[in-house]
């Protein structure tokens, strides 16, 4: 399916996920004008690769722009707030990667700032939200199929960060924030598991670990997921974690653990749950997405994807990570296209992403303190 009318958008961030955004919007039928890099020479060099028709030199070129009406911000998690109040100011619509902000108090601000822009649509970008099996479970459970939830387990498990060569700009609090793993992939499950039980979390217990102290940073740095550069710098000292372990309760009384890591060797990208209910369980991988677990009394079945709106082929034709950006951009610009947000959308709202930072700050008290801390939910719109 391809919307009837493109939308010109632009991509801030040559990294990783970057090109993720690019592909994702192009497969929709939409317009990529062009990309913004760190450097001039990364915009350009970007968008060559890229086959885009402009590379970039500064954000105010980009905004100043008009054939963009669509910016895509992943960028470092210290430019989001000023990129993100910058392009409501200029009339654009915004999607942002997680996380959202560097702490909550930013995150309101931009909660606020959307308020005052109720024609733009502003999403962060939780992409696994849109596997289907994820979207069909949702349904199930908030339609009560399965009765109240009782209990959750799940992890989100990579190994990318596993060596003390290993670095990359998320290890640095200055840049990332004083949470990495957690902020990092671990708000993709928390994300997740609300999106889908529609519970809401009241307290917090976390255990942090940081296991490589020091790292050794690469000459020129490291682009994420990619292969360790051999030569480095000296040391650096690192002072966010590599792992956790975090317990939550929910106002409805249920129960959760949740286990994060950065260096689980075999583990690429692997998020899981395992959801126990009144009548049923649920269970879910991301390295086997097509497939969903439903446990009973009496056996198990395996649900297989089929055919949606959010999703595009035939059961027994997988769909996997890319097709989740594709289908959280067919919700986001629909809106667009509608002329203002739906209401609930789908996509995750900057309101969102203040819950997971209220979540994280409250995590990492916890680790500090060693003790339950309640979530705080003050000043949230939308």
């Amino acid at each position: 399916m391809q919307f009837s009318s493109s939308v010109g958008a632009a991509v801030v961030g040559t990294g990783f996920i970057g090109p993720v955004h690019v592909e994702a919007i192009r497969r929709l039928g939409h317009r990529v004008v062009g990309i913004l890099g760190s450097t001039a020479a990364k915009s350009a060099a970007a968008a060559s690769s890229l086959n885009l028709e402009k590379g970039y030199v500064t954000y105010a070129e980009l905004l100043a722009d008009p054939a963009v009406r669509v910016v895509h911000l992943a960028s470092p998690n210290k430019l989001h707030r000023e990129q993100c109040l910058i392009a409501l100011a200029a009339g654009k619509h915004v999607v942002c990667e997680k996380p959202l902000a560097m702490t909550a108090t930013e995150a309101r601000e931009l909660v606020v700032a959307a308020a005052a822009h109720p024609h733009l649509v502003t999403a962060v970008n939780y992409n696994v939200r849109f596997y289907p099996l994820i979207l069909e479970a949702r349904e199930r459970l908030l339609r009560g199929d399965f009765g109240t939830v009782f209990h959750i387990v799940g992890s989100y498990l990579q190994d990318w960060l596993l060596e003390a060569t290993d670095y990359n700009w998320r290890v640095d609090a200055e840049a990332g924030g004083d949470l990495r793993a957690v902020a990092d992939i671990g708000t993709h499950w928390l994300d997740t598991i609300l999106f889908v039980t529609g519970l809401q979390v009241s307290e917090v217990f976390a255990d942090l670990q940081i296991v490589h102290p020091t790292r050794y940073k690469p000459v020129g740095g490291r682009e994420t997921f990619s292969a360790a550069a051999t030569a480095n710098t000296g040391a650096v000292p690192i002072a966010t974690e590599d792992a956790g372990t975090i317990l939550l309760r929910f106002t409805s009384g249920a129960k959760a653990t949740l286990t994060v890591s950065q260096l689980c060797a075999g583990r690429k990208n692997c998020i899981r749950f395992d959801l126990a209910a009144a009548t049923a369980s649920l269970s879910w991988n991301s390295e086997e997405p097509n497939a969903l677990t439903l446990g009973r009394r009496a056996g198990t079945e395996v649900l297989e994807r089929g055919p949606g709106r959010f999703s595009d082929y035939p059961a027994g034709h997988a769909e996997g990570f890319p097709d989740t950006f594709k289908m959280l951009y067919r919700a986001v610009y629909a809106d667009i296209l509608a002329g203002r947000p739906s209401t609930p959308p789908l996509y995750a709202t900057f309101a969102d992403g203040l819950r997971e930072l209220e979540l994280c700050e409250a995590i990492l008290t916890s680790h500090r303190e060693q003790r339950w801390v309640k979530v705080s939910s003050k000043d949230r719109l939308q």
